[in-house]
């Protein structure tokens, strides 16, 4: 088996061109922004890369100027893209972000409908990345691109259960993307139901449960024999609880200057996967994320303030 075969991480989804304005104001006003590239699963993938992992990232991105780019992202990263196709035929998506004012969540408008990567589909499909990679990550995002995308997310978690392999699943709600709300809960919930860890903010567990507090969220989900859920508090820190009935409540890192709020619950899915993967604890877990989710909202971007193995330290 070569090097490059062997993975820590695997994920997919999509990746868009994203560009930022430069000063605040409504998007139509704008004339200067700064391109950068975006996506949830992508974030994740950074994160665990700058972190010493060995991570892949399946997609598909057009054969346009936004495609090559989102390509040379990955390789700045050292993301493997091998699994990554340029479609000839449908565009890479993107989208336009408001500077966001006072730690307030920015306006995002998206350009995406009939993008290369919502036409992803089991024929995208390769089984040896996924067999040489002990982690697979999967987020809400991909799932709603298109039937067929989520029909892949379906095939993945199940081939990696069945190989023996961990699983993370951060919902990562997309409520536009959905054709219903009902058929996101339905849908979002048979996927968190395979997984070991999953990761929801507070708000998206009372929206797919019904439930209230944390410890009924967890329990829902321990309940169709999820390993562990350790659930975003936001200002109140991290929660979690897991099969044997440890749980505790880890207070929040203190930011004293919010940027932006993009691309939080991103930075708080590398600490935990980067620290379980380690073998770590939960709480543990759930420290690293609370501290990796602060950094990333004191800077612009949805991936810049990920840090590297040297830029967390000793923490």
């Amino acid at each position: 088996m070569s090097k490059q075969s062997i993975l820590d991480v695997i994920t997919y989804g999509e990746a868009m061109a994203m560009f930022v304005a430069a000063e605040s104001g409504n998007l139509s006003e704008i004339t200067h922004f700064t391109k950068r590239a975006a996506g949830a699963e992508l974030n994740v993938a950074t994160g665990l890369a700058r972190l010493g992992f060995n991570v892949a990232w399946l997609s598909r991105v057009g054969n346009d100027s936004f495609g090559q780019f989102i390509l040379q992202q990955l390789a700045k990263e050292n993301i493997q893209r091998d699994w990554v196709s340029v479609d000839p035929h449908h565009p890479t998506g993107f989208q336009l972000k408001a500077k966001a004012e006072q730690g307030a969540d920015p306006a995002v408008e998206y350009f995406r409908k009939g993008s290369a990567a919502s036409y992803l589909s089991l024929a995208d499909f390769t089984p040896a990345p996924f067999l040489n990679a002990r982690h697979l990550h999967l987020s809400g995002v991909a799932t709603a691109l298109s039937d067929s995308s989520y029909r892949l997310s379906l095939h993945l978690i199940d081939f990696m259960r069945t190989a023996g392999k961990t699983i993370s699943f951060d919902p990562n709600l997309r409520p536009t993307l959905w054709k219903s709300e009902q058929e996101m809960i339905r849908s979002l919930n048979r996927l968190a139901g395979k997984a070991d860890w999953v990761l929801p903010g507070i708000k998206e567990g009372r929206i797919l449960t019904g439930l209230s507090s944390a410890e009924a969220i967890a329990d829902f989900y321990l309940e169709k024999g999820v390993k562990a859920v350790i659930i975003k508090l936001g200002e109140q820190g991290a929660y979690f609880k897991d099969q044997l009935g440890n749980q505790d409540t880890i207070p929040p890192c203190p930011v004293e200057n919010v940027v932006d709020t993009v691309g939080a619950g991103d930075g708080f899915a590398v600490g935990v996967i980067s620290a379980l993967l380690e073998g770590k604890t939960l709480a543990q877990a759930a420290k690293r994320g609370n501290r990796i989710g602060s950094l990333a909202i004191q800077v612009i971007g949805d991936s810049e303030g990920l840090p590297t193995r040297e830029q967390l330290g000793d923490f």
